[in-house]
């Protein structure tokens, strides 16, 4: 595991980052964060919930074979990309010998291929595939984040665990406000996620609303738009469920519902 301070390429944290290490604290540290930066720094070195921390740490030990000379990152993965960012990507969870390897969301695994190709064919990001934090990789007007930050076994968060993430998001969704104008979210279990965040930040949020399905879409009244996409798992790649062009068709909606030009990426 990598501890903070330790010159990881792109460490939020330092020796001095409040820990969280219960969910009350979790709600008093996002709260009284004073930027998205020190947010970033304080969701990196969590330890809120004591099953995730033992096992995003143990498989940061353990390893997968293809991985084994690689350094783990270990620990919670914050939201990444552009600061001012107009387009809010939310996840799941990082992947075990994905995000939690690499130390950056959606990087360094098989639907991290598929996220960032599309985003880079949309436009929105500097390269076509994101392998480890520090590669060079960079997004123009986009953020991607994930409901739950620490890893979990079998990909599967418990309610608890869920819950006490939310304030990360929340505060995050606060900071974000002034910009925001467009939500993809990946996948049921995002979707679900999201609407109390989005309340408990205090976005209006219409009583009813259409349920998840690709391409689902959810105005809010204050002119947020809320789009759904099937999540690049392999599953859902490997069997054609969600395919190139329809993941490019939800970027290109995200991008004309943004509702400006992007400036080249590659610059």
């Amino acid at each position: 595991m990598i501890t903070s301070g330790s010159g990881w390429a792109e460490d939020p944290a330092d020796a001095t980052t409040p820990v969280a290490n219960s969910a009350a604290a979790v709600e008093r540290l996002s709260a009284n964060a004073p930027s998205l930066e020190r947010l970033d720094a304080r969701v990196s070195v969590c330890r809120a919930c004591p099953r995730l921390v033992e096992w995003r740490e143990r498989v940061a030990i353990e390893k997968r074979a293809a991985f084994r000379d690689e350094p783990y990152w270990g620990r919670p993965i914050p939201g990444w990309g552009d600061p001012r960012a107009r387009i809010l990507v939310l996840g799941l969870a990082p992947a075990a010998h994905g995000g939690n390897r690499t130390g950056r969301i959606f990087t360094g695994d098989r639907s991290g291929d598929w996220l960032f190709a599309a985003l880079h064919r949309a436009g929105l990001a500097r390269l076509a595939t994101s392998t480890r934090s520090g590669d060079g990789q960079r997004l123009t007007d986009v953020r991607i984040a994930a409901a739950v930050r620490c890893a979990p076994p079998a990909n599967a968060p418990t309610p608890e665990e869920r819950d006490t993430c939310r304030p990360w998001l929340v505060r995050e969704l606060d900071f974000m406000r002034q910009r925001l104008a467009v939500i993809v979210v990946l996948g049921g279990f995002a979707w679900a996620a999201l609407w109390p965040a989005l309340v408990e930040a205090g976005y209006d949020v219409p009583a009813r609303r259409r349920k998840f399905g690709h391409l689902s879409e959810v105005e809010l009244p204050g002119g947020v738009l809320v789009l759904g996409s099937y999540h690049p798992s392999q599953q859902n790649t490997f069997t054609g469920k969600l395919t190139e062009p329809m993941l490019d068709e939800v970027f290109a909606r995200a991008v004309a519902a943004a509702g400006e030009t992007f400036p080249d990426s590659g610059a």
